[in-house]
């Protein structure tokens, strides 16, 4: 393949999983517009859809490692296909449903199974591993942009759809979009790198129990779980604490989409830094900014600027910990069992993004104020910003030299 076919195919391979990346995290992040609509209709309790939708995150968290190693072994095309097929089923089944059972079944068990396979660890996994070492970090950060997108242009027509079709016809119409993955998902038809003559190759299990007793594994994995809580805690309960604050409900709105338009760019931003820079030096940045922003803006007056320019410097700290975390795995593991490890990292992830929704909403039951979980998040973020200084971060492996 000349030069110029493989740059060919490689945009090719970054456009597609973008655009899958896309569609998977704006679909996803579509379904609490439903929540009104849906239980004023069914007659459900607000807190029934929404355990539905946790549910959806958490057994997304649970499942992503067994779906990345689906996926380490038959290749990421194959695995996001069947979880494409089980979107649509999943968005359908929720548009089908009369009680909160079969509504928790399909938005809340199928979904979560279906996002683990079709969502973003798959999809940068397999893009990670079929891209040379000199474009890993521009295209993972091209990829989790392109989930931002896909967030920022989305939810809105599904806004617009609910408005005019009704929330029926626009989860049909959601189901049939989310078929278009597949075709999308074409390209990722990675395979495990053939072994070396003679080389044993290392097996899945063998990949975990490294990674176990490694401190670089768990660093990255507590301190993606603070990542979740961060993340967590402001989509659920930012519009409630602007609320709270006085000011509009169209200013918590407002906040929640800066967040995502500028996460495009703070993603970007991080591909690109994580092939110039030490990753480890990024993500203690990263975090460490993050500490710095929260504590600014709960030292300030709560105001419409102040609101929506912290939005804005948190949206481009929002998912830019994802290409050098990626970066970082596929470092100190390998590849071959990409999909695998960094699932669980993910997990981690999950679990902090389950913890920072439920305990910012028990927080302010309790005490009628979000100041604690302001503080929790705050400490978090000092705590990732010094569990990432030891983290291993290893030169790429060199080339082979040129017959």
């Amino acid at each position: 393949m000349t030069n110029k076919s493989a740059k060919v195919a490689a945009g090719l391979l970054i456009l597609c999983a973008v655009g899958c990346a896309a569609l998977a995290m704006g679909l996803r992040q579509s379904f609490g517009l439903f929540l009104a609509p849906m239980t004023e209709a069914h007659g459900w309790s607000a807190s029934g859809f929404a355990f539905a939708i946790a549910l959806s995150v958490l057994l997304n968290g649970i499942f992503q490692p067994i779906c990345g190693q689906v996926a380490d072994r038959i290749g990421g095309r194959w695995v996001v296909t069947g979880g494409t097929l089980l979107y649509a089923i999943a968005i359908a089944g929720m548009a089908m449903s009369e009680s909160m059972a079969a509504f928790t079944f399909f938005g809340g068990v199928v979904l979560g199974i279906a996002v683990s396979a079709a969502g973003m660890p798959v999809i940068m996994a397999s893009l990670t591993r079929l891209l040379p070492e000199d474009q890993r970090g521009r295209a993972v950060g091209l990829g989790t942009a392109g989930s931002s997108f896909g967030q920022f242009l989305v939810v809105p027509v599904a806004g617009f759809g609910i408005a005019g079709l009704g929330w029926e016809w626009t989860l049909w119409v959601m189901a049939a979009v989310a078929l278009l993955m597949i075709p999308l998902s074409t390209p990722l038809a990675d395979k495990p790198a053939p072994k070396a003559a003679g080389a044993t190759e290392e097996t899945a299990g063998q990949a975990l129990r490294r990674a176990f007793r490694t401190p670089t594994f768990w660093f990255l994995f507590f301190g993606f779980f603070v990542c979740g809580l961060h993340v967590s805690f402001l989509s659920v309960h930012l519009p409630g604490f602007v609320h709270s604050c006085g000011l509009p409900v169209a200013v918590g709105a407002g906040a929640i989409g800066l967040i995502g338009l500028f996460n495009i760019a703070g993603s970007l931003a991080a591909g690109e830094l994580s092939q110039r820079w030490k990753r480890r030096e990024l993500l203690v940045a990263i975090y460490a900014a993050r500490g710095v922003l929260m504590a600014g803006f709960m030292a300030l007056p709560k105001t419409t600027e102040t609101v929506l320019v912290f939005s804005a410097l948190m949206g481009i700290l929002w998912l830019s910990t994802v290409p050098p975390t990626v970066a970082l795995v596929a470092r100190n593991f390998g590849t071959r069992w990409l999909a695998t490890l960094f699932g669980l990292v993910f997990l981690g992830h999950q679990i902090g993004g389950f913890t920072g929704a439920w305990l910012g909403g028990l927080i302010f039951d309790r005490t009628g104020s979000y100041d604690l979980m302001w503080t929790i998040g705050i400490l978090g973020a000092a705590f990732a910003a010094l569990i990432h200084m030891p983290v291993k971060d290893p030169a790429p492996a060199p080339k082979p030299a040129a017959a």
